[in-house]
């Protein structure tokens, strides 16, 4: 992991077309503002870990039966 010191209104840039800008610090929280393609997905990790137990319970949960009975 890299770790950064960024003041308010300063940025880093990611790949040549991800801008990451702090925009406000109140107390141990950091507002930041991320511009990116439309192309890249941007999510917060708790949902993000979410979409992924989500995927991998459909694909646990498939019946093999059963969806061979759907596609008949």
């Amino acid at each position: 992991m890299l770790a950064l010191a960024r003041k308010v209104n300063e940025s880093i840039i990611i790949n040549d077309n991800i801008e990451i800008t702090i925009l406000d610090v109140k107390g141990d929280q950091i507002k930041i503002g991320i511009d990116a393609p439309k192309s890249v997905p941007i999510y917060r990790k708790e949902i993000y870990s979410q979409i992924q137990q989500a995927n991998v319970e459909a694909a646990n949960g498939a019946d093999p039966a059963a969806l061979s009975q759907l596609l008949k």
